[in-house]
C-alpha cells in the first residue's frame, strides 16, 4: 500500500471503515433484540429478574465486548482515513512553501 497514491490509500481504508462501521452499527442496533431474545429464553420469569439474569450472564458480557471491539475497529479505520487527509494537507502546504521559495 506504500506505493499507492494517497487517494488510493484513502479509498482502501474508507472501504474497510464502511464495513467495520456497518458491523458495529448492526451489533449496536441489535442490542435490544439480543436482550429480548435472551429474556424470552428465561421462561416464565418476572421481566426485571429476567433482565438482571441476562445482563449478568457471560453471553451478555461477550455481546457487549464484541460490540465495543467492532466499534473500536471502525474508529481505528476512521483515524487512518483522517491521517491520510492530514498527510495530504501537509503535502499541499509543503508544495506551496516550495513554490514560494522557488520565486525568491
Amino acid at each position: 500500500m506504500n506505493n499507492a497514491t494517497l487517494s488510493e490509500q484513502y479509498a482502501e481504508i474508507a472501504e474497510r471503515w464502511v464495513d467495520a462501521d456497518a458491523a458495529a452499527n448492526l451489533l449496536e442496533d441489535c442490542k435490544s433484540a439480543f436482550l429480548s431474545q435472551r429474556m424470552l429464553a428465561c421462561g416464565d420469569m418476572a421481566v426485571n429478574k429476567a433482565e438482571m439474569s441476562v445482563k449478568g450472564s457471560r453471553d451478555w458480557e461477550d455481546y457487549i465486548r464484541k460490540t465495543v471491539a467492532a466499534r473500536k475497529q471502525a474508529n481505528l479505520c476512521k483515524v487512518q482515513m483522517e491521517t491520510i487527509k492530514m498527510r495530504f494537507q501537509e503535502w499541499i502546504s509543503e508544495d506551496a512553501n516550495r513554490r514560494v521559495e522557488a520565486r525568491l
